[in-house]
C-alpha cells in the first residue's frame, strides 16, 4: 500500500514539473518572439530612416515655400538618433509618420514634384515601408497580448512570478497623432 502511494505521489511531482517546464518554455518562446517582432519593426524603421534624407533632398528643390515641412522631417529623424530608451524611440518614430504624412500632404500642390520620377518612387516605397511598419506594430501588439495575458493566468502566474516577468507595454501612438493632418501654406 506504501508503493501505491508512494508511486502516486511520485506520479504527481513528475507530472508536476513535466507541466512547470511546459509552462517555462512556453513563456520563453513568447518572451523572444516579443523580441523578434520588435527587432523586425526596428529593421523596417532604420530602412525608412535612411530613406528620409533622400527624400528631403528632392523635396527641398521643389518646396522652397514649405521649409518648415521639411525641417520638422529632419527633425523628427534627429530625435530618434538621440532616443535611448524603448519609449522614447517610440515617440521619434511617432514623431517621424507625423511629419511624413505632413510632408506627403503638402506634396499635393507641387505637381512638378509629384511627377519628378525619382520622388514618386520614393514616395511608393516610404508608403510601403509605413504599410509593413503598421503590419508589425499589430504582430507586435499582438505578442505583447498574448504574453501579458499568459504571465496573469492561472497557474502561468506562479512560473512568470518566478521568472521575473513583467507586463509589457503596447505600441501606442500619441493622442495628437490620431488626428488629421492641419495644412497651411505660406508664400513669401
Amino acid at each position: 500500500m506504501t508503493i501505491v502511494i508512494l508511486l502516486i505521489l511520485l506520479g504527481i511531482l513528475i507530472a508536476s514539473v513535466v507541466y512547470t517546464i511546459i509552462i517555462y518554455n512556453g513563456l520563453i518562446n513568447l518572451k523572444h518572439n516579443i523580441e523578434q517582432t520588435w527587432s523586425n519593426i526596428d529593421v523596417l524603421l532604420k530602412q525608412r530612416y535612411d530613406e528620409l534624407p533622400k527624400l528631403v533632398s528632392i523635396c527641398q528643390g521643389y518646396m522652397k515655400h514649405e521649409q518648415t515641412v521639411l525641417e520638422n522631417v529632419t527633425r523628427a529623424r534627429a530625435q530618434l538618433d538621440n532616443a535611448g530608451s524603448g519609449g522614447e524611440v517610440l515617440n521619434a518614430n511617432n514623431a517621424i509618420t507625423s511629419a511624413l504624412r505632413s510632408l506627403f500632404a503638402v506634396v499635393e500642390n507641387y505637381p512638378d514634384l509629384k511627377a519628378d520620377r525619382a520622388f514618386r518612387q520614393l514616395q511608393s516605397r516610404i508608403s510601403q515601408l509605413e504599410d509593413q511598419i503598421a503590419d508589425r506594430r499589430e504582430l507586435y501588439n499582438s505578442s505583447v497580448n498574448i504574453f501579458n495575458i499568459r504571465i496573469e493566468q492561472f497557474p502561468d502566474i506562479f512560473v512568470a512570478n518566478i521568472m521575473k516577468l513583467l507586463p509589457r507595454p503596447l505600441w501606442q501612438i500619441e493622442p495628437g497623432h490620431r488626428e488629421d493632418v492641419a495644412i497651411r501654406f505660406s508664400h513669401a
